[in-house]
């Protein structure tokens, strides 16, 4: 017998509202405009490390290796590294090409 598909959790919404005029003023359309506000909320929500970098591309509907390859684009670092895990990850030399 097989198991029931598992369902999703229902989604909530948010509306943005704007005078029509802005969208010819910024030279874009509905759509673009609602992408770009998703993508400008998510990394927003990753900066501040509200959203991991899995939530925050599934919330702007892009993959999660889009969205950290975007990250550089809005000024978001997209790997956040104290010193100490820095001389870590650089610690051990890498091995040589020979």
């Amino acid at each position: 017998m097989s198991k029931p598909a598992a369902s999703s959790p229902p989604l909530n919404a948010v509306t943005l509202e704007y005078p029509a005029n802005w969208l010819a003023a910024m030279g874009t359309d509905a759509q673009r405009f609602a992408q770009d506000a998703k993508m400008a909320a998510a990394m927003k929500l990753f900066e501040m490390e509200r959203f991991t970098s899995g939530q925050a591309a599934s919330f702007a509907g892009v993959s999660r290796e889009e969205f950290l390859l975007s990250c550089r684009q809005w000024g978001v670092d997209s790997v956040k590294w104290d010193e100490a895990e820095v001389e870590a990850e650089f610690a051990t030399p890498l091995p040589s090409r020979s």
